[in-house]
């Protein structure tokens, strides 16, 4: 029985750290990205010590790391718990200012420096589920910064209370706040062995509910298109235009599927992400996604027979073609630690809370942490329309969150 008496922080901490600016840089080469998310993660580390917990430290690369102490004489899996505090380049991270919409009633919820940026109940069907919430949303200049502050702030505050209630028995517990997820590279300087932990969850999913333990399984793909640039007043029967092979190799793709326009569910696809070139060279770049990683090697033949047809077209042309593995659905990991996913849902189960097994069409920490050799699905962390001015999450599912990571480290000592 979670403690009807306890007051939360995590509100107060998600607006705190909401207002500063993490934005990850996806152009630089240094890591973290940008050392403004050092700023946060600095922070943290005194929360963190505050709080009570132990071997508090901020590495050279910026990872937060810390650990909540056994206090069962059981056996108990170590356990993580991993939140990002980098937030997505897609839309303003600076000078966020969160607004508290107490009480939702229902209907559409217009953003107050900005009336063109409507929240509208018909796009955000979960809105059904929180009347009576209390909504945190930007004010339309900015994203909130949800995904994943929600995260960190909900573990912190599922820390404080482990802490404040040494009557719940819990095995030993690690934390860690990483940088760069956003730009893909949370994982990158990330030392599963110095973590120590067996087991992990991140915390940066979305309804209230969710237990995600599949994702995509991903690989990039370079294309470049190699032609021959001669000047242009005197190129009859001598230029070979690669922007022009590129054109025709780009109308080449499928219309009707194999995109994220024409996809959904568990349908894959070829996404062309960046076009770049003149007349001697055009690079083209995709993403390629499944949750069959067996059907990535299918849709990179598809392409690469498109390329070898487009070439043929143009005699004195060339091509190169690269693929590099990005990462592979969790799920061939997790499925070999059924446990991680069955106490996930009996800890919802406990709350009161419908289980939303779902699968991400896209990546998370997760999935390279899965196959690092540190089994991580998915929760929720209560957030909604990440990287976007309408970005919101509320009050009562970040609350829920807290109660869930508790919970689960609960579940964690009594079946061990």
């Amino acid at each position: 029985m979670f403690d009807p008496n306890y007051k939360f922080t995590v509100v107060e901490r998600f607006l705190k750290y909401a207002k500063i600016e993490t934005t990850s840089d996806e152009e630089s080469k240094t890591f973290p990205s940008d050392p403004k998310q050092l700023e946060l993660s600095r922070l943290l580390v005194e929360e963190l010590k505050q709080i009570g917990m132990q071997e508090v430290e901020m590495d050279e690369y910026g990872y937060v790391t810390a650990t909540l102490q056994s206090n069962t004489d059981k056996n108990v899996p170590v356990i993580g718990f991993i939140a990002h505090v980098d937030t997505s380049p897609a839309v303003s991270g600076k000078n966020v200012n969160p607004v508290i919409n107490k009480n939702y009633m229902g209907g559409d919820i217009v953003l107050s420096k900005d009336t063109t940026k409507i929240i509208d109940a018909a796009g955000n069907p979960e809105l059904k589920d929180m009347i009576g919430f209390d909504i945190i949303t930007t004010d339309g200049t900015t994203l909130l910064g949800a995904d994943d502050k929600a995260g960190v702030a909900e573990i912190i505050d599922a820390m404080n209370y482990l802490i404040k209630h040494p009557e719940i028995k819990h095995g030993k517990v690690r934390i860690c706040f990483t940088p760069d997820e956003e730009v893909g590279r949370g994982t990158e300087k990330f030392d599963v062995k110095k973590f120590g932990a067996k087991y992990a969850y991140t915390i940066d999913g979305g309804t209230r509910g969710e237990v995600e333990t599949e994702t995509f399984s991903a690989d990039a793909v370079v294309i470049k298109f190699n032609g021959k640039n001669v000047h242009p007043g005197y190129a009859k029967g001598k230029m070979i235009n690669s922007i022009k092979i590129a054109a025709r190799f780009l109308e080449m793709l499928p219309k009707d599927s194999l995109s994220p326009e024409t996809t959904e569910k568990r349908e894959g696809y070829v996404h062309p992400v960046s076009v770049n070139g003149n007349e001697t060279q055009t690079i083209i770049k995709f993403i390629i996604r499944d949750f069959d990683a067996e059907k990535l090697k299918e849709y990179e033949n598809m392409l690469k027979g498109l390329v070898e047809n487009t070439v043929a077209q143009f005699p004195g042309s060339s091509y190169e073609f690269e693929v590099i593995e990005q990462y592979r659905n969790m799920k061939y990991v997790l499925d070999q630690h059924p446990q991680v996913e069955e106490f996930a849902v009996e800890s919802l189960n406990r709350l009161g809370i419908k289980p939303l097994k779902s699968s991400i069409r896209g990546g998370t920490d997760g999935s390279r942490l899965s196959f690092m050799g540190l089994p991580t699905p998915n929760l929720f962390a209560g957030g909604h329309n990440f990287h976007a001015y309408t970005e919101y999450v509320a009050v009562q599912d970040m609350e829920a969150a807290v109660k869930n990571i508790v919970t689960l480290v609960q579940v964690w000592e009594e079946k061990s």
